[in-house]
């Protein structure tokens, strides 16, 4: 059903596409806003600046009461709390004490997840992009999509001066035209959401004025999006020489953003740029404030760092466990999401004067890690690419243990000679393995649209994430 309303929807003509497109953003903004969202909004903003004890007592009352519902409510750790009521410790007091949940479980088993109290037929349901081939279902309470929207107005658009109520535009990956389509409009506005939806599809160099027409057409404000995509729209708008028009911010979703991308998309776009990370799970969020920190969303869920099942110290990389305080018709709880980064030391104070936890970075998925020749897992490259290379983008490939390819998207004043010096540096990080090189136009993105920096394919899933806009 779904498939055929969409084929129907892409053999409109633009207008009909911008019709349809708002109606659907008129069921979205009922479902994401209502009366109480205003209040939600100004709560959220007076919680950033709460004392760290207030903070605390606040994460340890809700923890409890989370892993409470879910000893009594939710059959998977329902059965989890049988096997294991005869330990003296009782284990939802200690959050250690739960085993990690990995996504295939979830994934095998979803109803198991949704507590006795939901009907599934009253929740929302969604899924995840995924690139394993098989989407992640997941259930919602509407109190908890109203929730998290205004947790987002608040610290992803009032922390830098802009609201639901501007015009924006994102760039994502919905097929909002045909993929085939050769001449623009490359995007639809949903005038229920006041959002110009550019495709991430069509961002050839050729394109890219259109889509500065039609950020200008629409008097955009802010502007979200993958990052990779963000940055070919700036390097483009800086390769061209056009002005854009002003904006107040741009936000970064699904994928890490480097500081080459960060340079180019502030030059460009000539206003702050602005790093987010969530996903379709909502067990956790982040959002970038103004003195370039990361900082978690406490309400969503409790975020650990850990080396196998063990935790690491703040500043250490690892993978990440999060358990879900928002949604209690699926809590997740020490949720291995598939992504690396490190907490900052919980006593580091922001510039910013908020006192919400610190994310120190994301390195982007735990599958995207490298495997060495010595058996060494290496996630975090980017720095390879950093200093002078001039590089626009580039992806590496392994296939075997001791074989890389790396594609990479020349930039202005490119040398081929360029290339030793990329080798010897991964050399020095991976041993010695095979390298070779593929230059292309431009780096093939994912079913989603999504850019991604390692491929292993290796591994079994050979997947960043999402926050909703």
């Amino acid at each position: 059903m779904r498939r055929a309303l969409l084929s129907l929807y892409h053999r409109m003509p633009p207008t009909a596409r911008g019709w349809a497109a708002s109606i659907r953003g008129w069921q979205l903004r009922r479902l994401r806003y209502g009366p109480e969202s205003e209040a939600l909004v100004q709560a959220a903003l007076e919680r950033d600046y709460w004392p760290a004890d207030r903070w605390r007592d606040w994460v340890e009352r809700n923890l409890e009461a989370t892993l409470d519902r879910a000893r009594r409510l939710v059959p998977h750790y329902r059965r989890i709390w049988d096997e294991t009521r005869s330990n003296a410790t009782d284990p939802e007091r200690s959050l250690s004490q739960w085993p990690i949940l990995e996504k295939s479980s979830l994934r095998a088993a979803r109803r198991q997840f949704l507590a006795d109290d939901f009907q599934s037929r009253r929740l929302v349901e969604d899924h995840t992009s995924g690139t394993s081939g098989t989407p992640l279902h997941l259930w919602f309470d509407p109190n908890t999509i109203r929730n998290w929207f205004a947790l987002y107005e608040a610290r992803c658009r009032r922390w830098h001066g802009v609201s639901r109520f501007d015009a924006w535009a994102n760039i994502g990956g919905q097929l909002v035209v045909p993929v085939r389509r050769e001449k623009p409009p490359y995007w639809v506005w949903n005038a229920a959401l006041n959002q110009l939806y550019l495709s991430s599809y069509h961002l050839r160099r050729d394109a890219l004025p259109a889509y500065l027409d039609a950020l200008e057409h629409y008097r955009v404000k802010f502007l979200l999006g993958y990052t990779s995509s963000l940055y070919e729209l700036a390097v483009g708008c800086l390769e061209s020489g056009r002005t854009p028009p002003a904006l107040s911010v741009v936000l970064t979703n699904a994928e890490p953003l480097n500081d080459r991308q960060r340079r180019a998309i502030t030059e460009a776009f000539r206003c702050p740029v602005r790093e987010t990370y969530g996903m379709s799970e909502m067990a956790t969020n982040a959002s970038e404030c103004d003195a370039g920190r990361l900082h978690l969303w406490p309400e969503v869920g409790l975020t650990e760092v850990v080396d196998g099942d063990a935790a690491v110290e703040p500043g250490e990389v690892g993978d990440l466990l999060l358990t879900g305080l928002l949604n209690p018709a699926m809590p997740l709880i020490r949720y291995r999401v598939g992504d690396r980064g490190c907490l900052a030391d919980p006593e580091e104070r922001c510039p910013c004067g908020r006192t919400l936890p610190i994310l120190k970075h994301v390195e982007g998925r735990s599958d995207d890690v490298l495997i060495t020749p010595d058996g060494r897992r290496v996630g975090r490259l980017d720095p390879v690419f950093k200093s002078d290379f001039q590089i626009a983008e580039a992806q590496i490939l392994q296939t075997a243990p001791d074989r890389l390819t790396v594609k990479y998207v020349p930039a202005s004043g490119f040398e081929v000679g360029e290339l030793d010096d990329l080798t010897q540096r991964l050399r020095d990080r991976l041993g010695d393995m095979t390298i070779q090189y593929e230059r292309v136009d431009r780096i093939p993105r994912g079913a989603n649209g999504k850019f991604r920096a390692v491929v292993n394919a290796m591994t079994p899933d050979a997947g960043h994430v999402t926050s909703p806009g």
